[in-house]
This record gives C-alpha cells, sequence and structure tokens, in this order.
C-alpha cells in the first residue's frame, strides 16, 4: 500500500502502474500541456513542472520506493530533493541516449543498471501462525516480458527505428520569434513518441505491441515463528518485468493481526484472568488456552490471596524469540470479582456463625479512628449509588441549579414579594 497517491493522480496512473504505463502517460501529459504548445498560459506550465516532477520521482525504483512508503516528506529527508527541471527532464526523456552529458551540459555519475520498481504487499498473520510459525501462498499479479514475440513487440524484424526522430521519440523543432530562433523539441508525429514504429498487422497477438502481459504468480512466504510484525521478506527478481531492464523485487511486511486473549510485547505475553473472591482467598485453580492449542493449569495456592490488578508470570511460556531456541514469558493480570453480599440462601444476613468462620482465617480488624467517649454520635446506614441519580445531580449542580428548589417546585406554589 502507499502512504500518497498525488503523484499517480498527476499522471493519471494507479498506484500499481507499470513503468511503461507511467511512460506513456507522461509523453501524453507532457504532449498536452507544454508550455510551447501553450504558449501564454500559466497553468499549462505549472501542471507541466508537476507532471515533470512526478515523473522524475515514479520513474526512479529508489524515489518511488521512498514515496510509496513515507509521501513527499520522507521523500525530501530521504535525498530525492534536487531533481532537475521540468524543461530538462522532458528533452531527457525524449531526447534519446544523449543523457544530459552532451546538450544540457555537467554530465550524470554512471550507474547501473536500471531496475523495475519493487511491489509492496502488507501480509496480515494471527498471533497463533506466527506463535507456531506457517507457510503462505500469497497470489499477486506482474508483467512479464511477452514470450510470444520476446518483448519486441512485434514480428522479429517488423519492428522498425523510427526514422523521423531516430528512436528518440521527440523531435528537435526550431521556432523565429522575432530576431530570435527558439529551439524546441516536440512528440514525433510518426511514431507518437514510441520510438518505434510496428505496422498493426506485424503487432504481437498476444501483447497487442505492448511488449509485456500480465500473469498471476503464487510466492511462498514463510512466516517464522515469533517473527516481529513490521519484519520485510524480500523476494528478488519476482517483480514486474520490461525489456531492457533488471526485474523488479516483490517484498511482503509482517503485519499482526490484533487478538482476542493476548496481547503481545517483544516475545512477552499478556493475558487478564478473572477470579472470584473465594479463589482469590482460598486458592483454585485457572486455565488458559494457549496459542498452540494447549491448555495451561495454573494452581492458586490456598492461603497465597491475589489481591485485584496483581500480576503473576508463568516464564517460558510467551513468545518463541525469532531465529532464537528460547521463549518469552507470559504475564498474567488478575481481576478479582467480588460478591455483592454475604449470608445464607434467599439474600439472608450473615449469622453470626459464619462471621466467627471468616474471622478465625482473616486478619483481625484493624483499630479504627473512634470518637471520644463523651462524644455526641448519630447513626447511619450506606446505600448502593444510583448512577443514574448521581448524574442527574451533577448535572443540576452544573447548571447552577439546587435540590431543595426541586422539591418546592414539586408542587408548592410560587410566592412573589411585593414592592414597596
Amino acid at each position: 500500500m502507499v502512504k500518497e497517491t498525488k503523484y499517480y493522480e498527476t499522471l493519471g496512473c494507479p498506484p500499481d502502474a507499470t513503468e511503461a504505463q507511467l511512460k506513456t502517460a507522461y509523453r501524453k501529459g507532457a504532449l498536452k500541456w507544454h508550455p510551447d504548445k501553450n504558449a501564454h498560459s500559466e497553468e499549462a506550465a505549472d501542471k507541466f513542472k508537476e507532471l515533470s516532477h512526478a515523473y522524475e520521482v515514479l520513474s526512479d525504483p529508489q524515489k518511488r520506493q521512498l514515496y510509496d512508503q513515507y509521501g513527499e516528506e520522507g521523500l525530501e529527508s530521504g535525498g530525492a530533493g534536487g531533481g532537475m527541471a521540468a524543461e530538462d527532464l522532458f528533452s531527457q526523456f525524449f531526447g534519446g541516449g544523449g543523457g544530459f552529458g552532451g546538450m544540457f551540459g555537467g554530465g550524470m555519475r554512471e550507474q547501473g543498471p536500471k531496475k523495475a520498481r519493487t511491489i509492496h504487499h502488507v501480509h496480515k498473520v494471527s498471533l497463533e501462525d506466527i506463535y507456531k510459525g506457517k507457510v503462505s501462498k500469497l497470489a499477486l499479479q506482474k508483467s512479464v516480458i511477452c514470450s510470444k514475440c520476446e518483448g519486441r513487440g512485434g514480428k522479429e524484424g517488423a519492428v522498425k527505428t523510427c526514422t523521423g526522430c531516430n528512436g528518440a521519440g521527440m523531435k528537435t523543432m526550431m521556432r523565429q520569434m522575432g530576431p530570435m530562433i527558439q529551439r524546441f523539441q516536440t512528440v514525433c508525429p510518426d511514431c507518437n513518441g514510441e520510438g518505434e514504429i510496428i505496422r498493426d498487422k506485424d503487432r504481437c497477438k498476444q501483447c497487442h505491441g505492448k511488449k509485456t502481459i500480465v500473469e498471476r504468480k503464487v510466492l511462498h512466504v514463510h512466516v517464522d515463528k515469533g517473527v516481529q510484525s513490521g519484519t520485510k521478506i524480500d523476494f528478488r527478481g519476482e517483480g514486474d518485468q520490461l525489456p531492457g531492464v533488471e526485474p523488479g523485487d516483490v517484498q511482503f511486511e509482517i503485519e499482526q493481526k490484533p487478538h482476542s486473549r493476548f496481547q503481545r510485547k517483544g516475545d512477552d505475553l499478556f493475558y487478564h484472568a478473572e477470579i472470584d473472591l473465594l479463589t482469590a482467598l482460598a486458592g483454585g485453580a485457572i486455565y488458559i488456552e494457549h496459542l498452540d492449542d494447549r491448555w495451561l493449569t495454573v494452581e492458586i495456592v490456598p492461603g497465597e490471596v491475589i489481591a485485584p490488578g496483581e500480576i503473576k508470570v508463568i516464564r517460558g511460556q510467551g513468545m518463541p524469540s525469532y531465529r532464537h531456541h528460547d521463549f518469552g514469558n507470559l504475564y498474567v493480570q488478575f481481576d478479582v470479582k467480588f460478591p455483592e453480599k454475604l449470608g445464607g440462601p434467599e439474600g439472608e444476613p450473615m449469622s453470626e456463625e459464619q462471621q466467627k468462620a471468616l474471622e478465625s482465617v482473616l486478619p483481625a480488624r484493624q483499630p479504627q479512628h473512634v470518637p471520644p467517649p463523651d462524644a455526641m454520635t448519630e447513626d447511619f446506614s450506606l446505600e448502593k449509588v444510583d448512577e443514574s441519580r448521581e448524574a442527574s445531580r451533577a448535572q443540576r449542580a452544573a447548571m447552577g441549579g439546587d435540590d431543595d428548589d426541586d422539591e418546592m417546585h414539586g408542587g408548592g406554589e410560587r410566592v412573589q414579594c411585593a414592592s414597596q
């Protein structure tokens, strides 16, 4: 997936466009918006510059990879700045093998063989598959050189270099402008900028002169045990093929899917367990279904006492360490569920015997702050908090209301003071 699509939209191409499609789109756009064909049009000049800049980036595999992953911001920080002028790019693109070293001076440093762009895919994998490891069969579509014409586009000997432009795709023209002569380039009308001429009857019946066809390819992606999210797996030379350039690569990025029971941090797993108060105090067992279909039995020792929110660790039961032979840990956080009420059946209050039974196993009550013997005291009872009632009171308080006012407004008459 690409971060931004602005440059692709400028050229009128999809983000998965091949190099040949980008090239064709630029030729058409450059012919349409070139300033020499749209004199005195600032809009045409701006669009021509945008078009040329977009093609400069997307035609370079390294720059295109940076743009696809990080957008314009990443492109600038990744060293893609400094580019070339739109007119220079136009001349370089259509001017043939002269490069920048001849007509435009300055020369360019020697580069390696040109390579087709890298195809990027995100491979979403479940935590179970990462724990156990798996091999995924993933299908993709890519451009391959036509086997029937071997990438020529037509019958052998039928593809001719355009004599009008000598294969450059552009013609250099001159225009008299008063005392000056303006020199400019335009798309060759004989070959429509292709640099080659193939008669319709001689075009390859399989690729229709495009030199490549679309093919379905199945790749086996090995997801190693414990692989981290964000890991990239490369398939060299399995990307698009184009005549005269090295095949591109395919890159899969591992993305871990969210899990319903476990959270992962590095090689460690985190699990949330809810237990009742009796288990927390008197012991018992909890059962955890692991990622490889095993069930872990975890014993809580009677009298150990599990506090709410307490975290325990089971060592060596986390994720397998990527390309190592050890495992992380499994951390268990406990949520203790308290009963709403203690006592006998049908809501009966706790009996004296039950109280004594609890007091015999629980720590003694802590001394409380008590009033002095001669202090006056009042007796009160506790009630459950009614959330809706408390919310209503809070709303009235925020609006400046008064509980007493509500009671008065229930049925009493309003009393007005007569002014003297």
